[in-house]
């Protein structure tokens, strides 16, 4: 059997997945899983098995880093990006990000915060889609305006997608989650739940997830449930990605 040299992979080393090709940064190291992020920006998981990575084109087996060097490695921000330490806020851009509410802003900002500062994204609150085409024809985006929205529920043959549908616009994008409201998009498991209650038609979804769960009112279940997040994994998939491609669109200088 072959024996591969061991490398600790300590945060930001650059590495390749030699089975996929994938090739990125080391963002952290989990139960027996690597963390990269690509160019792009978007993490991928990949177990750790001998011979199953590459630093400088050689076969490596990467092995979890000791505690000294991980405290000393660069710091990792709640989305995933690579920390570029403390700097100032880069003047807004002319683009804007768009969510539905306060709790979908206030997730947005919790999460992916100081990668918006450092592009200069504004996220602004709609309070529902119900206008949005006349919202956007105010906006006036164009080719250094552009316009991101994340939406609720956008399923097929929902109201958020037939709204969602009228977009046509090259420089707006519309991304969403199939969720019925973005408390939806936490982890069951983060609030130590099997998972979110059905609620029956004819029942305001968040009262009747209040009373399911029993953890108080909408305000006091939305601040258990906003305290429970610390980064992007503690989000569904779906989530993310929207709001990934979200900010990609806002901030491709094309």
């Amino acid at each position: 059997m072959k024996v591969f040299p061991s490398v600790e992979a300590t945060p930001g080393l650059s590495v390749a997945h030699r089975a996929s090709g994938f090739s990125g940064a080391v963002v952290r190291v989990e139960g027996g899983a690597v963390e990269l992020q690509g160019r792009t920006g978007q993490p991928r998981v990949f177990r750790l098995a001998p011979g199953a990575f590459a630093v400088d084109g050689k076969p490596v087996t990467l092995v979890k880093a000791a505690e000294s060097a991980t405290r000393a490695a660069p710091q990792v921000t709640a989305s995933g990006s690579l920390s570029v330490g403390p700097a100032p806020a880069r003047a807004a851009r002319a683009g804007r990000l768009w969510v539905e509410g306060i709790h979908d802003a206030e997730l947005v900002e919790r999460v992916w915060g100081d990668d918006l500062r450092v592009e200069g994204v504004v996220v602004e609150r709609l309070d529902g889609i119900d206008n949005l085409d006349r919202e956007v024809s105010r906006f006036r985006p164009g080719p250094a305006r552009r316009l991101g929205v994340l939406v609720d529920h956008l399923v097929a043959g929902s109201k958020e997608s037939r709204i969602a549908g009228d977009i046509r616009h090259p420089d707006v994008l519309v991304a969403g989650t199939p969720f019925v409201d973005v408390w939806e998009a936490v982890r069951p498991s983060v609030l130590g739940i099997d998972a979110w209650p059905k609620i029956p038609k004819g029942t305001e979804w968040k009262a009747g997830v209040c009373h399911a769960l029993g953890f108080g009112d909408p305000t006091a279940t939305w601040r258990r449930i906003i305290s429970s997040v610390k980064t992007y994994a503690d989000l569904e998939p779906a989530l993310v990605g929207a709001v990934e491609r979200l900010i990609d669109f806002v901030t491709d200088p094309t």
